[in-house]
């Protein structure tokens, strides 16, 4: 699945086998986020993890801060 542009957002949601699995995900993004010192907004249900970017500083846009970071989740999504 592919990033979606939508409301000013990049959506993507991301499935896996397990919460551990899940969490563990989460924390290599969160990582990603500090380093790039732009972080998502997301929410987690056991093994699904749906995120939303855009960058709040531009007026709540999406911005290329926003596809930098995206490019990088999707080198560690499954």
């Amino acid at each position: 699945m592919a990033w979606e542009e939508k409301d000013n957002k990049l959506y993507r949601s991301f499935t896996f086998n397990d919460f551990s699995e899940t969490f563990a995900f989460m924390t290599r993004v969160a990582i990603l986020a500090e380093k790039q010192n732009h972080h998502p907004t997301w929410t987690n249900t056991w093994n699904k993890v749906e995120i939303w970017l855009c960058t709040h500083d531009a007026g709540n846009t999406v911005t290329d801060r926003d596809r930098k970071l995206a490019a990088a989740i999707d080198k560690i999504a499954p």
